[in-house]
């Protein structure tokens, strides 16, 4: 499982019949999912992210987690993330789960979040979104359940 984990000042999921999910102030996670993922790997990102100290404190240091700075988490399910593209020009996506199974470790990584006491909203899962955020710092980080990197 992969998280590209960026601090955002707002964030926004639009889907065509209009706006779908969106946070002021907080994390914006895509998250992918591949075959092989299962709790454990939901679980472990989940409570990575929850307790990732990228957040100002008085003295300026990042030592405040989403919810002691008072943010919330947007999670997208995105496959790409899960992308190959060391050969050619097309990116390879082997790597990614099917849908069914994407969705379930999907739904348990949100939940898992929640149940850590952070206020989570999600993106909709298998469609078209168009996502919008200002990232703020910039921060971005990438976190792998089986930590590859």
């Amino acid at each position: 499982m992969r998280a590209v984990v960026q601090r955002v000042s707002e964030t926004s999921v639009t889907l065509e019949a209009g706006m779908c999910a969106a946070i002021e102030g907080g994390l914006l996670v895509y998250l992918g999912v591949a075959p092989d993922d299962g709790d454990g790997d939901a679980a472990y990102l989940a409570e990575k992210i929850r307790f990732l100290r990228v957040f100002a404190d008085e003295q300026d240091k990042l030592n405040l987690d989403v919810v002691q700075a008072g943010g919330a988490i947007l999670v997208v399910s995105v496959f790409t993330t899960m992308a190959d593209a060391r050969r050619g020009r097309r990116p390879s996506f082997e790597a990614a789960a099917q849908p069914e199974h994407a969705h379930r470790i999907y739904e348990k990584f949100c939940d898992a979040l929640q149940q850590l006491g952070v206020r989570v909203e999600r993106g909709s899962f298998g469609d078209y979104m168009k996502v919008k955020s200002v990232n703020a710092g910039p921060i971005c980080l990438l976190l792998d359940s089986r930590r590859l990197f």
